[in-house]
Parts: structure tokens; C-alpha cells; sequence
């Protein structure tokens, strides 16, 4: 299993952030997963990277069971593209060199990068159509091009598993649909890693995720296959409010029911 969640409970001020989550992805699997502000997917990601653990149950990542592996070996075999990630990163350095800090999961370079890794940071952001980007200070790069050089910081260390949180925020229509098929590209590799998709928008979820886990104040409110998952009766409930769902150019259309304008 890529990932498998017992149970996993987190406490923080007596308070249930995440309670009795259950979830298991396997190889061959994309996810994405659904949720509103405070459902506790960023607690999820955090656990999963190993930042934090769980109060109680059990969480194995990649084959390893916390409390009995070193996470730090375990997060270089983990992409995560974040906005908090953004926001912590050295502004002043260039693309390329931001690109490069993924194989060390470092914020920022302590060392003189080799030729091959200079090598391949450029091959990965060709692979995103923008190695023109690679000498810009990443400050002056667009909320769109930055993304896409987190992606390829993201795989720069060949992870197993690479988690895409909330890529698409901030960024107008073309960036993002832009940004979404470099996504579904990169999910046709063969021996590409495996994909975690977070959202608030069931637009985003392209087809090849075809798993999805709705999380909704810190509980499991369904997870299964997308198409079984992201039904008008099952979000309807999710959100507790009626909602019109349509399937149209294997996108997913939201919207609240005429009744609630």
C-alpha cells in the first residue's frame, strides 16, 4: 500500500482535528480529495509527510509504520506542492535552483549543485513547458509558473508519491487548465509516482483520478471510486445543502440548487 490509515485520530487542545479516519491508497491509484476549509485535509497531508503524528491509530506510508522508521528518509520519497510551501521558499533564488533543493527536500541550497542535477532540473521543466524559466528569480515568476516549478521541484528526488495540494489557487482559467494538463500528463507516466489531489472544486478532479475521499470536519465522509463517490444524492449529503452535479467532457460541474438563490 502506498497509503494506509487505521483509524488515525488527531487531538490538538482537546479538540478532534482528524477523528477515526480510515483510508488506504494502492499502487496504480490517483486520489483526490475533497474537502471545505477546516475538514482537515491539511492535517491529513501532514501526517502523511510525517510533520506530525497521529494521536491515535496507526499510519504507514510507502511501506513504513510511523514510530518505527526514520521520516526524514521518508519524506525524499514524498513530492509535496504546496502554497505554505511557496510561501516559505528563498524568493531571490532562480527557478532552476529552487527546482534542485526538491532532491535534498531542503528550503533553499547548502551546496554547489552537480552538473547531472542541473541537468535534470532542466529536463523536468521542459517537461512542464517552462525551462525557459529556469535563470528567473522565482519572485518574478506568475502565480501559474511558480506552480509549475514546484512541480517539477516536487519531482526532482523521483518520488513515490507526490501530493498536490490545492495547486490551482490563485491562478485565472487559462493558468489553471494549463496547469491541470501538465497533471494529467504527468499521470500517464509509467514510472511516475503516484498522485494526491486536494481541492475545494470537483472541476479540478481530472478522470485519471479515479479514486476520490471526502473529508468533512475532521471525518471520512465517503471515499470509493470517483464515479460512485461524486453523485448529486452523495454530495448533496456531503454538503448539506442540495446540489445539481453534471458529468460534461469528463469534468465534474457543481452547483447549488435553484432553490437556495
Amino acid at each position: 500500500m502506498v497509503i494506509n490509515a487505521k483509524q488515525v485520530s488527531f487531538i490538538q487542545n482537546s479538540e478532534y482535528i482528524l477523528k477515526e479516519v480510515s483510508w488506504s491508497v494502492a499502487a496504480g491509484e490517483h486520489w483526490a480529495i475533497l474537502g471545505l476549509n477546516g475538514s482537515g485535509k491539511t492535517t491529513l497531508l501532514n501526517m502523511v509527510n510525517g510533520y506530525i503524528f497521529p494521536s491515535k491509530g496507526e499510519m504507514e506510508v510507502l511501506g513504513n509504520t510511523f514510530g518505527k522508521f526514520d521520516l526524514r528518509e521518508l519524506r525524499k520519497s514524498i513530492g509535496w506542492v504546496s502554497t505554505a510551501l511557496q510561501e516559505r521558499l528563498y524568493l531571490k533564488e532562480s527557478a532552476e535552483e529552487i527546482v534542485i533543493s526538491g532532491k535534498f527536500a531542503s528550503i533553499g541550497l547548502f551546496e554547489e549543485p552537480k552538473k547531472n542535477d542541473r541537468d535534470l532540473a532542466n529536463h523536468l521543466l521542459e517537461s512542464l513547458e517552462c525551462n525557459h524559466l529556469a535563470t528567473r528569480p522565482y519572485q518574478s515568476l506568475s502565480q501559474g509558473e511558480k506552480q509549475k516549478v514546484l512541480i517539477a521541484r516536487g519531482l526532482m528526488a523521483s518520488p513515490r508519491l507526490l501530493i498536490l495540494d490545492e495547486p490551482c489557487t490563485g491562478l485565472d482559467i487559462f493558468a489553471k487548465e494549463q496547469l491541470l494538463s501538465n497533471i494529467e500528463k504527468l499521470s500517464h507516466d509509467k514510472n511516475g509516482p503516484t498522485l494526491i489531489y486536494v481541492t475545494h472544486h470537483t472541476e479540478e478532479i481530472l478522470p485519471v483520478f479515479n479514486h476520490t475521499l471526502l473529508l468533512r470536519r475532521g471525518e471520512v465522509h465517503s471515499s470509493g471510486k470517483t464515479d460512485s463517490v461524486l453523485t448529486a444524492d452523495n454530495l448533496s449529503d456531503f454538503f448539506k445543502t442540495p446540489v445539481l452535479f453534471e458529468r460534461l467532457e469528463n469534468r465534474n460541474w457543481l452547483r447549488l440548487a435553484s432553490q437556495q438563490y
